[in-house]
């Protein structure tokens, strides 16, 4: 009769499964490369089914291996739930919690956000790390984060949100450009001009592109933006105007001595949505719930006139 399959074995595969090579696999998971064989020899003797096709392409999932990834998942998944639930039952909210967020929003409110958890959990460790919203995501949902700050939506049916606030954005310009001496800019001042945006890989592209659409603007494809200081700075060079959220504009563009103009559009009613999203099976959940509370505290603390909370 095999032996019963372990949790250690299909933590194993989902490495595996990530990485698509034996080697970096087992770096993954702090094993040298013949105790992970060993280990998904093992897992496919104990469901008598070949999981993982062997050859000079790396790991390549077979048929089974393919209907079997999600289901691990899922036990691993539980798994980690079960650990976290008594983790938080015997340190009250400690242990570690792995938070991502997106570079268009996590410098400008991380910082305020992690000392008010500090003193708040001081038992609690927290790793931070900034990536693209697509990136993150991602990593999200191959364990690699708890949690995640980003802009909304995020479709996918295998995670939960929970929304925070509207972050409003503002029309960036030259100093010398020719609206740059109007108070207010209506919406048909923009049409046929220049938009400079970020990348395809933040949500901010596609929200920028639909508005450039509805105003007959021109997205610049030949110029765009891997960072918001990025976007600012071809602003500043008169390459085109630019749409910059609140936040940023409150920390990075310095009133009558920056490099650009900011105006406001629209009334503030050009808006993003920010918001938490985590792992249906995710572990932690009261936990996240909490720091939910805590993040909107600290905007409404500090950035209630900025945003609008939701």
């Amino acid at each position: 009769m095999p032996a019963d399959f372990t949790l250690r074995q299909l933590t194993y595969f989902l490495a595996l499964c990530e990485a698509r090579h034996y080697r970096r696999a087992a770096e993954r998971v702090g094993v040298s490369q013949p105790s992970l064989s060993q280990q998904i020899v093992a897992l496919e003797e104990a469901l008598g089914l070949e999981l993982v096709e062997r050859g000079q392409r790396g790991a390549v999932l077979t048929p089974h291996g393919r209907t079997m990834l999600e289901q691990a998942r899922r036990i691993v998944d539980e798994a980690d739930t079960l650990r976290a639930l008594a983790q938080d039952a015997r340190e009250g909210f400690g242990g570690t919690i792995r938070f991502g967020s997106t570079p268009t929003l996590g410098p400008y409110l991380l910082p305020h956000v992690m000392r008010q958890l500090h003193l708040s959990y001081p038992a609690l460790k927290v790793i931070a790390r900034d990536a693209t919203p697509l990136q993150l995501q991602e990593e999200l949902m191959a364990g690699h984060h708890d949690l995640i700050l980003t802009q909304l939506p995020v479709p996918s049916a295998d995670v939960e949100t929970r929304r925070l606030f509207r972050e409003p954005l503002h029309l960036a310009m030259a100093q010398d450009h020719p609206l740059a001496a109007r108070q207010v800019i209506a919406p048909s001042d923009l049409a046929g001009l220049d938009v400079i945006g970020l990348s395809d890989a933040y949500r901010l592209h596609a929200q920028v592109e639909a508005l450039c659409d509805e105003l007959g603007a021109n997205l610049r494809r030949d110029y765009e933006g891997t960072s918001l200081d990025a976007v600012r700075q071809m602003t500043a060079l008169d390459m085109g105007v630019s749409f910059l959220p609140a936040l940023y504009v409150r920390s990075e563009v310095s009133g009558e001595t920056g490099d650009v103009v900011i105006r406001s559009f629209r009334k503030g009613r050009v808006t993003r949505s920010i918001g938490l999203v985590w792992r249906r099976r995710a572990a932690h959940r009261d936990l996240i719930q909490r720091m939910a509370d805590l993040i909107l505290d600290v905007v409404r603390d500090r950035f209630a006139a900025i945003v609008q909370i939701e």
